[in-house]
């Protein structure tokens, strides 16, 4: 093993959350692998390992190939995630099991491979990133927001599952994040900053950095060791806050 603080995967790590995740945890000293679909050849000091989340095969692979360099795996970072916006009714049931498929049976795939490593070993902390939107319901975002309702009930049960021996779950559940994603969701005409922004407490988009460092809380035994099952909003306040709008706005200082 490496003399650094252990070794960890986040997957979907291309761009966005997860590379901003990534960058942290080596930041930190942590060996890091990286697992996403596109090609990845800006990203010096990681494991760049190529596959698909929904793959059982190639999530088979990336196990393998991390326990032949490292012989453990310490943290899992479950980020790989799509978006699917649109009423309902209109939903195309294969672009409904997609979004299920990449955001909630890739996550078990991954935390199964990775998770039995770690139940050898009696540690680990697995992070989903799951959303406020698997916290509240959202319009128009019908799969999405079940995916995400989903992985807070994956995390909340394997958490029951596997904490006695020693490997901790839990998720993060960011609001809305300043990411390509929300690029290509404005550019379709979903929202608009103004949307979010006044919803929001803070009066404010997240940052993939404050994403980050709150995956990097919940890997460290020594910073987050007796957290498990929880699913931690980093969101501005977005589900805390009840308000309607002008009283939510009254509120302002700035």
């Amino acid at each position: 093993m490496s003399t650094m603080t252990g070794v960890a995967i986040v997957t979907g790590a291309a761009q966005g959350i997860g590379r901003r995740c990534a960058e942290v945890l080596r930041d930190d000293g942590y060996d890091v692998v990286v697992f996403d679909r596109q090609a990845i050849d800006d990203f010096p000091d990681v494991l760049v390992q190529a596959g698909d989340v929904t793959s059982e095969a190639d999530v088979a692979a990336c196990a393998a190939a991390v326990t032949e360099r490292y012989g453990r795996i310490d943290v899992v970072v479950n980020n790989a995630g799509v978006a699917e916006i649109g009423p309902a009714e209109d939903l195309d049931p294969a672009a409904w099991r997609r979004v299920l498929d990449i955001n909630l049976t890739g996550p078990f795939l991954i935390s199964q491979a990775f998770g039995r490593m770690m139940l050898r070993q009696r540690a680990g902390s697995i992070v989903n990133i799951a959303s406020v939107a698997g916290l509240r319901g959202v319009a128009d975002r019908s799969a999405y927001n079940a995916s995400k309702h989903g992985l807070i009930g994956l995390t909340r049960t394997l958490a029951a599952e596997w904490g006695g021996r020693g490997v901790r779950v839990n998720a993060v559940c960011p609001g809305w994040v300043k990411t390509p994603m929300d690029d290509a969701s404005q550019g379709e005409g979903a929202y608009g900053d103004e949307d979010i922004t006044a919803h929001v407490p803070l009066g404010r988009f997240a940052s993939p950095e404050d994403i980050a460092q709150a995956v990097l809380f919940l890997a460290d035994p020594a910073r987050s060791g007796f957290i498990n099952g929880t699913a931690l909003s980093v969101d501005g306040g977005w589900y805390g806050d009840g308000s309607w709008q002008s009283l939510r706005l009254g509120t302002r200082t700035r």
